[in-house]
């Protein structure tokens, strides 16, 4: 991918939810809720303090985050849908190991 987010900018990549429910009744696209649960696919160099100091992010490239609903401004780079928000958006980092995509 040839972007790299400014300041305290990070891109996400949305990890896709559950084909089913847990009864096993199968979710057709149209009724699905957009994931709020991504991978971190590029993250800016940090922002800057008071003093111009340059703070460095807490996420990395490669964590798994959960973030709100209406976070972020969706765009197609490369032909990927991506997200890109600030990392203030970012609710928290999901410890374990990786979904499927």
């Amino acid at each position: 991918m040839g972007f790299t987010p400014l300041h305290d900018r990070i891109v996400v990549r949305r990890i896709d939810g559950e084909e089913k429910t847990a009864g096993g009744i199968i979710i057709p696209d149209t009724a699905k809720e957009k994931p709020m649960e991504g991978e971190v696919v590029a993250v800016g160099p940090g922002g800057r303090d008071e003093n111009g100091k340059r703070t460095p992010l807490d996420v990395k490239s490669g964590d798994r985050v959960l973030f709100g609903k209406w976070s972020g401004t969706e765009v197609k780079i490369d032909g990927t849908e991506l997200l890109i928000m600030k990392e203030a958006d970012v609710m928290g980092v999901i410890d374990g190991p990786k979904k499927k995509k």
